[in-house]
């Protein structure tokens, strides 16, 4: 064994339901290393993860760590072994405080056995203090954006003093700065000695902040590289197996002139929104740019009934709604994909078909009893229409990647038959196959009429798909582009106050 070695992964493979996920994987990773680990949804990336990390068990092969074998039957057996993982889809209690999650399981205690809040308190200042992040540590979680709840799983890392720290899609949510910032806080780590697993589908950071690159496809190990030995196309073809073709469909234009199928007037969220005016044409791709913060996601969710706003105007064809719960949104032929899949989307426990028809079940009772195999037929179709990648339907949604777990949320959106369909970060944590997939669908809708607000992160996620872009910044629409001004440097320039409408 080479004596910088830390972590050996011999012959791993995992199998769920007789379905093999993982084949014979072999890996190793040294001191003071940041590997990348890339693959398409349902590679193996996760499971191989969640083995490590104790989550899953291996049906085969073995780990060693530091050259003793070792056997990880849960998570608290891998944080004993100084094994920390920043998961993807976030393990936080909503009802607790930043500083009461960082510390859940690794409390400080005075000596009368009573937990020492004020040193708690002050470690988990100084830890977001080196994210370089405004979060109080008083802040309950159900309070903090998608980004800011990312901040507080790296800094429950942290506090372990881990030898191992695996980040699953860490940057999926934060912004150029935000990225950054854990960049530096990464490199940092591998001065220290620590080692890490970097799993991402966005190669170029691959290529920044990893010495090598391990490659899955179907759970087999395709090959391992110095990242300066390979180039990003060179990383996707080896993911999918073939050569990537164009990523983004075509732009196709509005449909019907400048005729407004939403339109939304003075929309005013305490603190969160403010004054917010925007309207979406007919078969138009509207795009919500802007950093995290801005209120892209509070003002779609005001649109939808998930917050109460507290003043504005809703026009749906020009006739004035009143939304006062997604319900009534749904009603109104609105659907909404949530940037947080797990915690707003998807129920993990439950099968493809419940996932699927939760909300459009009335479509589906004949005679005062639910039609099973209608159900199950329009799944299967969903199946279908999206490549959704499933042993079974009934799968529950936890054993899925998160590129299928998305794909089962589009479905139980379209299941409802929306005229207008607001998605917010699509593609988060998806590959760049599926990523394709999806824009292809995004397209196809739009060709056949339907109008799409589209909310991303990712500037070429806008850029690629939008027809017209409205830009935010604390709150309030800063800007609006269309045409050839649709590009990054535009942007930035108003989602950072640069330029001014």
């Amino acid at each position: 064994m080479n004596d910088n070695t830390v972590l050996k992964i011999k012959s791993i493979s995992k199998e769920f339901s007789k379905v093999k996920v993982l084949n014979n994987v072999s890996l190793s990773l040294r001191k003071g290393e940041c590997l990348g680990l890339i693959g398409e949804n349902g590679a193996g990336k996760s499971t191989l993860i969640k083995i490590i990390n104790g989550i899953y068990y291996p049906s085969g092969g073995n780990l060693e760590i530091e050259g003793k074998a070792v056997d990880i039957k849960d998570s608290h057996t891998a944080k004993s072994l100084g094994i920390s993982m920043v998961p993807q889809e976030f393990n936080l209690i909503p009802t607790l405080n930043v500083f009461e999650n960082i510390f859940l399981g690794n409390e400080i205690k005075l000596s009368n056995g009573l937990l020492d809040k004020i040193e708690m308190r002050k470690i988990a200042n100084n830890l977001l203090d080196q994210l370089k992040t405004n979060i109080s540590v008083e802040e309950k979680i159900s309070q903090l954006s998608v980004a800011e709840k990312q901040m507080v799983e790296v800094s429950k890392a942290l506090i372990n003093d881990s030898k191992i720290i695996i980040f699953d899609e860490p940057t999926t949510t934060l912004t150029s700065h935000e990225i950054e910032v854990l960049f530096e806080l990464i490199r940092g780590l591998k001065e220290a000695g620590v080692s890490l697993v970097f799993v991402s589908h966005k190669l170029h950071e691959v290529k920044e902040i990893c010495e090598r690159v391990a490659i899955l496809r179907d759970g087999n190990l395709i090959c391992v590289k110095n990242v300066e030995d390979v180039d990003e196309q060179y990383m996707a073809q080896q993911m999918v197996g073939r050569e990537i073709t164009k990523i983004f469909p075509q732009k196709r234009d509005s449909l019907v002139g400048d005729r407004s199928v939403l339109r939304v007037e003075k929309m005013n969220l305490t603190r969160k929104v403010i004054d917010a005016s925007i309207h979406l044409k007919k078969g138009e791709i509207l795009g919500l740019a802007g950093l995290v913060g801005a209120g892209r996601t509070e003002l779609a969710e005001c649109i939808m009934g998930l917050r109460h706003k507290k003043s504005g105007e809703i026009f749906i064809n020009e006739k004035k709604v009143d939304i006062p719960n997604p319900r009534v949104a749904i009603n109104n032929s609105l659907a909404y994909i949530s940037e947080d899949r797990q915690g707003r989307g998807i129920h993990l426990i439950f099968d493809i078909p419940t996932n699927t028809t939760m909300i459009s079940l009335k479509k589906y009772v004949k005679n005062c009893l639910l039609d099973k195999d209608l159900i199950h037929k329009k799944s299967s179709e969903y199946i279908d229409v999206f490549n959704t990648k499933a042993a079974s339907l009934k799968n529950a949604l936890k054993f899925l990647s998160g590129g299928n777990q998305q794909k089962v949320y589009l479905a139980k959106c379209m299941d409802t038959n929306p005229e207008i369909l607001i998605l917010d970060e699509p593609t988060r944590g998806i590959d760049i196959n599926a990523k394709s997939e999806i824009y292809q669908f995004i397209s196809e809708l739009q060709e056949k009429g339907m109008s799409i607000i589209v909310i991303s992160s990712e500037l070429e996620e806008i850029i690629g798909l939008c027809n017209r872009v409205y830009v935010l910044r604390e709150g309030k629409i800063c800007g609006e582009l269309t045409g050839e001004d649709i590009n990054e440097e535009e942007i930035m320039y108003y989602a950072t106050g640069v330029k001014v409408m």
